[in-house]
């Protein structure tokens, strides 16, 4: 299968991309509804499709970012962040929780970040802040497995548009 050729999942597929939408939607809410802010979201939404390795879901969380007044030192930051000092208790351990999600086929989210994490975040911020882990790394494998394109972008309400109707990509 050559990249021209990759099944795009969110296009072919629009009702389950629409039901993942609505999910992450749901979750967003959720987060804002237990004190999980933008800047948090976005951060930890960064890192996850950073160490996925999906650039197009870092562009589109970086723009967000940008949007929740992140400043460019912060975003460039976020890939050292455990020896940089712009970041907040509560963004260290939701940058740390962020880590665990994506290598939870080591060892789960072992006991000593959860209970680090734990001991910042309130019961409710975790639970947010976990389900927007489970939605970033979902939304990170269908635009990896299907090699989304980072053409030149300056669009975010149009790509959010789009992917609220299940037309992105």
């Amino acid at each position: 299968m050559t990249e021209e050729h990759r099944v795009h999942l969110s296009r072919s597929a629009p009702p389950a991309y629409k039901a993942l939408a609505a999910v992450s939607k749901t979750v967003g809410e959720l987060a804002a509804a237990n004190g999980v802010d933008d800047r948090l979201k976005e951060i930890v939404q960064i890192h996850t499709s950073q160490l996925n390795g999906c650039a197009y879901c870092v562009r589109v969380h970086v723009e967000r970012a940008t949007a929740a007044g992140v400043t460019p030192d912060v975003l460039a930051q976020i890939p050292v962040w455990r020896d940089s000092g712009v970041f907040s208790d509560r963004e260290r351990a939701g940058l740390e929780l962020a880590e665990a999600y994506v290598y939870i086929h080591d060892e789960g989210v072992s006991d000593e970040v959860y209970d680090h994490v734990g001991g910042v975040l309130s019961e409710q911020e975790y639970v947010a802040l976990s389900w927007i882990l489970v939605a970033i790394n979902a939304f990170n494998r269908i635009a990896i497995a299907g090699r989304y394109s980072v053409p030149p972008r300056d669009d975010l309400a149009g790509e959010d548009r789009d992917a609220a109707s299940g037309a992105a990509w």
